[in-house]
């Protein structure tokens, strides 16, 4: 493994996080010099982080002579300005989510990664958190066959920082803030070489006096038949929820990855301090993370993009992947206002043709007609629906399977 000299471009809580992750993970890669519009903060920061430099000089601190990566945690309105630098500086490239405030901005940035040939990699911890790694791995595996739908859930008091609340800087409200996150986590279990079709989108400000939209639900339809759904939230009370659902043809998957995860403590007593991101009390119940940045998903997101810096390969979430999620997003705007379903616009779609999801499925036939359903009965027996293929009617047939296979029926006591 190489050791990595790091340019860290903002210092907000995203940058605490990835400060804390890349000097802890591989106890190698280190922030060589940190950037921060506030030379207090940026002082705070580095002192905080044992970081050599600090500078309110975004060049500076993205062409600084032994830095090899640079890591864009700065708020969204500044991500063009940025990646547009580190790609003159020829210099590998690590963006915070959302990549852009819309598809536009987003598809500039890609171009201009690609046009310079440098390294670039989305950062989307989420689809990196430990459990979504190992729900994706048996999904991918075949253990629920198919998948037709997926829902995930982001939601909690609101962002932390002023600027979060301008769709002005940030290019709209929840939807932009914890969409993405949804997004890329619904297209991972669906696949992400199936493409995103239309969408149909609620969204309201319901409690903040804000411009924009402090809740929203969302449908996502994809080329195969697969459904996405996502809920965002910025007024959902105690703390941060993240859960996703996965069902399929064979099986299902629930996932919380945070508020409720089995660490449950009650305290009348002294405060505790720091909980976890998005907690709103020190006292009553409280549900403490054990370690955020692990459960949170940073500590795989890095790894992944540091190796595949070193083996010249693509890391799971690219510029692209960005991208599509900023087109998904744009849709849901444009869905919320003509209260239609709204296409999926993309400049160029880089998947595959995906068939519907059965295609080429024989279905399970008994004594010629098609099996709709099997039900276990409490005596052993089954109850099978059947379709005849012929005059198209249904009808129930109790069958024993012991009995066929020449064994006694179990005895009901």
């Amino acid at each position: 493994m190489q050791q990595h000299q790091v340019a860290l471009l903002g210092t907000g809580l995203i940058g605490d996080f990835y400060a804390m992750t890349l000097h802890a993970q591989r106890s190698r890669d280190r922030v060589r010099v940190v950037y921060s519009r506030s030379r207090e903060r940026g002082q705070a920061f580095r002192e905080r982080w044992d970081i050599p430099e600090s500078t309110t000089d975004m060049r500076a601190a993205i062409e600084h002579p032994d830095v090899d990566v640079v890591v864009v945690g700065v708020p969204n309105f500044m991500h063009a300005q940025a990646i547009e630098m580190v790609a003159a500086a020829s210099k590998a490239v690590l963006c915070t989510k959302p990549l852009g405030r819309n598809a536009e901005e987003a598809r500039a940035m890609l171009g201009a990664v690609e046009k310079a040939g440098v390294f670039a990699g989305y950062l989307e911890d989420l689809v990196y958190t430990p459990k979504t790694i190992k729900a994706l791995k048996a999904a991918r595996g075949g253990a629920i066959g198919e998948i037709t739908w997926v829902r995930s859930r982001e939601t909690h008091p609101g962002p932390h920082s002023a600027w979060f609340w301008d769709g002005r800087l940030t290019g709209g409200g929840a939807i932009v803030d914890l969409g993405c996150h949804c997004i890329e986590i619904i297209r991972s279990y669906i696949g992400k070489g199936v493409r995103p079709v239309e969408v149909m989108c609620h969204a309201d400000t319901l409690v903040h006096p804000i411009a924009d939209e402090d809740n929203a639900v969302a449908l996502i339809r994809f080329e195969n038949g697969a459904l996405g759904q996502f809920e965002v939230s910025w007024t959902f009370r105690g703390g941060m929820d993240l859960r996703d659902e996965v069902a399929g043809t064979h099986g299902t998957i629930w996932v919380n990855n945070f508020l409720r995860t089995g660490f449950e403590m009650f305290t009348a007593g002294a405060s505790t301090g720091y909980v976890a991101e998005k907690a709103e009390s020190e006292k009553g119940w409280l549900f403490p993370v054990g370690d955020e940045v692990v459960e949170l998903g940073y500590v795989d997101m890095f790894s992944d993009m540091f190796r595949a810096m070193e083996s010249g390969t693509p890391p799971r979430e690219t510029f692209y992947d960005g991208y599509v999620v900023n087109a998904v997003m744009d849709a849901c705007y444009r869905s919320a206002k003509s209260d239609a379903w709204e296409p999926v616009e993309l400049f160029e779609w880089r998947g595959e043709k995906a068939p519907r999801i059965g295609a080429g499925r024989e279905p399970e036939m008994y004594e010629g007609m098609v099996v709709i359903k099997r039900e276990i009965l409490p005596d052993g027996r089954q109850r099978l629906i059947l379709k005849d293929p012929h005059s198209g009617d249904f009808v129930d047939r109790l069958v024993n399977p012991a009995a066929e296979a020449g064994e006694p029926l179990p005895v009901s006591r």
